[in-house]
C-alpha cells in the first residue's frame, strides 16, 4: 500500500502489524473475511474470547475505506432518527440508535485499552447548515436527536463561526459524544491488538472460493485454505468477488480528501480551535478537519481518479479560500480517495450467507463507529449462535437494482457541482 494510495493517512500513520500472507491449511473457530474496521473488531473481539481467529484481506490491512476515510467518529448514522424508525419499524429502530449512539465510546475506550497511536481527540463534530434549508434540516435533525436522548446542540450563526472559523455556515449541529482519529492507524492499531489477542491475520491473501462442507466454511486461497466454523464476510465498498459467495449489493459513492502543508500556529488557532471535525449539510457532502500536525483536511463527493477528477481538485482549493479566506493560495500538498458501500436507504444490512455465516455491508459514509460496534456484535452472535443481540436483524438475502446508475448520477453530481465552482 503506497503513501499515494493512501495520502496523508499513509504518511503520518505510526501503528503497524504484521500480517503475512496465508500459507498452507489451517483452522479455526472463525474466519473474517476482510480487513477493515469491521473485520479487525470481529478479530480482536472473538480472538478476546479465546476463538481461533483467521482474518484474510486481499491487499493490507486498512486498505479499503477505512484507511481512506475522513476520521469522523460519529454516533449515528447518516438518516436522522424518525426515517430510520420509519424504514425499520419503532422497536427495531430504537435498538439500532440506542446502539449507535455509545459506537464512540466503544472506539475511545479501544484506543485507550489497547494504547492505539491514532491522533484521538474527542472533541465533538459539527454538522454544519451550507444553505437556509440546510438550517431546517438540522432543526428537524436536532428535535428528532433530542427526543432520542441524544446531547446535541443547535448551534446559531455566530456561534457556528466561532466553532469553525468560517463565515460561511448558517448554523451548525455539534454532537458531544463524537470525534475523530487518524482512520488509518485506528485500523492497524486494532489489527494490531487483535494480533497481541491471538488472532491469525493475513494480508495479501484474497479469498478467492467459499464453499460449506461437512459442517465447516472452507476459504481457498492462493497460499492455502481455512477451514473455520463460523464466517464473516467483510469487504464492504472493496468486495473484490469470491466464487461460492454472493457479492454486497450497494452503490459505490466516492469521496475524495486534500490536506495542506502544516498550518502556522496563528492559522491554526482561528480554524476549529476546539478540535471537532466538521462536515456540511449539501447533497454533494463537504467535510473539513485539522489533523494532529496542524494540516488542514478538506474532502468532498467524488472520484480523483474519475474524467471530473481535474474538476474536483480545482474545486477544493476554491472551496479552502472560500470557507476560510486566510488560506486563500494554500497549497493542497496531498490528495487521496476512497468508496463508500451505500444502501438505498442508508442503513447497514446483515445478509446470511447459511449456518454460522454472515455478510455486513452499507454503513453509507458512517464506517468507523458502526464498524467497530457491527463487527464485535457479530463476532459475538457466530461464535454464540445468539443473533438476539445484533444492532439490525439478519435478513436472507439482500439486492439493489440501478446501482451502476445511481453511481453515476452521484458522480456526475459531484462533477457538475464541483465546476460551478465552490457552493454557497
Amino acid at each position: 500500500m503506497s503513501g499515494a494510495e493512501q495520502g496523508l493517512w499513509a504518511q503520518s500513520c505510526v501503528e503497524a502489524v504484521q500480517a503475512p500472507p496465508l500459507e498452507g491449511d489451517v483452522g479455526a473457530d472463525l474466519v473474517v473475511i476482510g480487513g477493515g474496521f469491521t473485520g479487525v473488531s470481529a478479530a480482536l473481539h472473538a480472538a478476546q474470547t479465546g476463538a481461533g481467529v483467521r482474518l484474510l484481506e486481499a491487499r493490507d490491512i486498512g486498505h479499503g475505506g477505512s484507511g481512506r476515510n475522513v476520521g469522523l467518529v460519529n454516533a449515528g448514522l447518516w438518516s436522522p432518527p424518525d426515517e430510520i424508525r420509519a424504514q425499520m419499524g419503532q422497536s427495531a429502530g430504537d435498538r439500532l440508535i440506542a446502539a449507535l449512539a455509545g459506537a464512540p465510546e466503544l472506539v475511545f475506550s479501544l484506543i485507550g485499552q489497547h494504547g492505539i497511536a491514532c491522533e484521538p481527540v474527542r472533541a465533538g463534530t459539527l454538522h454544519c447548515a451550507h444553505s437556509a434549508a440546510g438550517m431546517a434540516d438540522l432543526r428537524r435533525r436536532f428535535t428528532q436527536l433530542r427526543a432520542s436522548g441524544a446531547p446535541v446542540e443547535l448551534l446559531p450563526h455566530d456561534d457556528a463561526v466561532r466553532r469553525i472559523g468560517s463565515e460561511a455556515y448558517h448554523g451548525a449541529l455539534f454532537d458531544p459524544r463524537a470525534g475523530t482519529v487518524q482512520p488509518l492507524a485506528y485500523a492497524r492499531g486494532l489489527a494490531r491488538a487483535a494480533a497481541e489477542a491471538g488472532a491469525h491475520l493475513h494480508g495479501r491473501t484474497p479469498a478467492q472460493a467459499v464453499r460449506r462442507e461437512a459442517g465447516l466454511w472452507h476459504v481457498e486461497t492462493p497460499g492455502g485454505t481455512v477451514r473455520a466454523r463460523a464466517l464473516l464476510l467483510a469487504t464492504n465498498a472493496y468486495h473484490l468477488g469470491c466464487a461460492g459467495l454472493p457479492a454486497p449489493s450497494y452503490t459505490a459513492v466516492h469521496f475524495f480528501q486534500l490536506a495542506t502543508a502544516p498550518l502556522p500556529e496563528a492559522l491554526r488557532a482561528q480554524i476549529l480551535p476546539a478540535g471537532e471535525g466538521g462536515w456540511d449539510t449539501g447533497l454533494i457532502m463537504t467535510s473539513f478537519r485539522m489533523d494532529a500536525a496542524g494540516r488542514l483536511v478538506i474532502g468532498a463527493m467524488g472520484d480523483l481518479g474519475h474524467p471530473g477528477g481535474a474538476l474536483h481538485r480545482g474545486w477544493a482549493g476554491r472551496a479552502l479560500a472560500r470557507l476560510f479566506p486566510a488560506l486563500a493560495g494554500q497549497a493542497l500538498e496531498q490528495a487521496w480517495c476512497g468508496r463508500i458501500a451505500m444502501t438505498a436507504d442508508h442503513l447497514p444490512k446483515v445478509v446470511r450467507l447459511g449456518a454460522a455465516g454472515l455478510s455486513v455491508f452499507g454503513y453509507s459514509g458512517r464506517g468507523i463507529g458502526p464498524g467497530t460496534l457491527f463487527g464485535r456484535d457479530l463476532a459475538a452472535a457466530l461464535l454464540s449462535d445468539d443473533e438476539g443481540q445484533l444492532p439490525v436483524p439478519v435478513i436472507a438475502g439482500y439486492g439493489e437494482r440501478f446501482t451502476g446508475l445511481r453511481q453515476a448520477f452521484f458522480e456526475s453530481g459531484a462533477a457538475l457541482t464541483h465546476l460551478v465552482g465552490a457552493r454557497r
